[in-house]
């Protein structure tokens, strides 16, 4: 009797295992320098070509430029680097800069640096992507999230701080964590004070919240430009390309950002592209 029932658990067994999907296979990381976490297949997509621009182009930022550029670089050295939170004004190159810093190491020297881009949408999936990080130790790679942020209903920011740095298992070595977001600390003003507003220890409340920015141990923060560094900008694109960088480029610009409303790096690179357009020349 009891070998029977033994075999019966050994048939529903194998018929669970050819009704269950296969397992998603390993990615190959040489196939590309940049992927696309897809969470829904469970499977890192491979980039044929990431929409960067040189990083010499991205004016009026050069502190932060230069701290990415080194945490980055000590990164793929195998030396110890930090998580990094580029946070601030909108238009001000965040993500511009991480695709840029990123193709500026790969060229630097023959390291193995894969920069993987995941949606906010799709934290809840990090941990299973980590999975096939940490079992690719001789690469190492950047986790590129843009516009982080979490509004109040939202609960994956947890797993997100288990990840980064207070899970059992911890951050894999081979694996950086950058982020870009509008806000410092990732999370609405007015989530915060309805915390403090409601919780029993309000101060606790908040904490548990902010908590989640600590764990980059590296903040660049993005401001307004001035109209300088917005021209200058400008002018450094129209060098680039071989644009006329004269008088009726300034006076293009600023009625430009002047129709817009602001200046920014974003403002100018499509600036750049009107400008361009208008004089029948291509870009790149």
């Amino acid at each position: 009797m009891r070998s029977q029932i033994e075999e019966a658990l050994k048939r529903i067994a194998r018929a669970l295992e050819r009704l269950s999907p296969p397992a998603p296979p390993a990615p190959d990381w040489t196939a590309a320098d940049a992927f696309v976490w897809d969470a829904e297949a469970l499977a890192a997509l491979p980039v044929a070509e990431v929409a960067a621009v040189p990083l010499a182009l991205l004016c009026g930022i050069d502190r932060v430029r230069d701290l990415l550029r080194d945490n980055t670089m000590r990164f793929a050295r195998g030396l110890p680097a930090n998580n990094t939170l580029l946070w601030g004004a909108r238009g001000m190159g965040k993500s511009s800069l991480v695709k840029a810093v990123h193709q500026y190491v790969r060229a630097a020297a023959d390291w193995r640096l894969v920069l993987i881009e995941i949606h906010r949408e799709d934290i809840a999936t990090l941990p299973v992507l980590l999975r096939h990080l940490r079992a690719a130790p001789e690469t190492r790679f950047i986790v590129f999230c843009d516009d982080l942020s979490f509004e109040a209903e939202d609960q994956s920011y947890k797993s997100l701080k288990a990840v980064l740095e207070g899970g059992i298992e911890g951050r894999p070595e081979n694996v950086l964590f950058y982020a870009t977001s509008n806000r410092r600390h990732l999370l609405p003003r007015d989530m915060m004070e309805n915390e403090r507003s409601t919780a029993i220890n309000p101060h606790e409340a908040v904490e548990e919240k902010v908590s989640l920015s600590d764990r980059f141990g590296l903040w660049l923060g993005f401001h307004k430009c001035s109209q300088d560094e917005y021209l200058e900008m400008c002018r450094g694109y129209a060098r680039h390309f071989g644009l006329e960088d004269g008088e009726a480029l300034v006076a293009a610009a600023i009625e430009w950002a002047a129709t817009r409303g602001s200046r920014s790096g974003r403002v100018a690179w499509q600036f750049i592209q009107d400008h361009a357009g208008a004089q029948g020349r291509r870009l790149g």
